[in-house]
């Protein structure tokens, strides 16, 4: 087993390089920082692994996602869908306990979707603020993706500011 110290930075090199997969659009990649049946001693002779609930995936709005096929046809859409994004992360937490880690973040998406009609440039960008909870476990090929669970940060109403009564 190796040290805290190293399991924490290997944790969080893992989490920034699945974001930087999602970023790049490349499906290979982010399929391949998620858990498989095998990574957990399920024989996928009997479990077909795309089926299996080995993983889990909420995204801002979206139902939960159960199992590596739905999780990655998710991850696939999204990719298909949008031209642009890139996460910066902050108030990154890691804690590893055994082998399993935790990971909680801020995520500040940047995201652009296709240009308007006739026009080559990338449509607007839009920011958000979501936090996500991602579970990692150690396989023998380095630390994998177990479930990510992303919420959107609702914004505060302007509204609400001066809605105190004086007493």
């Amino acid at each position: 087993m190796s040290a805290p110290h190293t399991d924490v930075e290997q944790v969080e090199a893992a989490n920034t390089a699945f974001y930087e997969a999602v970023e790049r659009g490349d499906f290979e990649a982010v399929s391949s920082h998620w858990l498989t049946p095998s990574d957990l001693g399920i024989d996928e002779t009997y479990h077909d692994p795309a089926d299996s609930g080995v993983v889990s995936c909420v995204h801002p709005g979206w139902p939960v996602l159960t199992g590596r096929g739905e999780v990655l046809r998710s991850y696939a859409l999204i990719m298909a869908n949008t031209d642009y994004i890139q996460f910066f992360l902050t108030d990154v937490h890691v804690s590893v306990t055994g082998d399993t880690a935790l990971v909680t973040c801020t995520e500040n998406i940047l995201s652009g979707g296709p240009a308007p009609e006739g026009d080559e440039e990338l449509g607007p960008l839009v920011g958000q603020l979501v936090v996500a909870t991602n579970v990692f476990r150690r396989t023998p090929e380095g630390w994998k993706m177990w479930s990510h669970h992303a919420s959107p940060v609702l914004a505060e109403n302007d509204e609400d500011d001066g809605d105190e009564t004086p007493s």
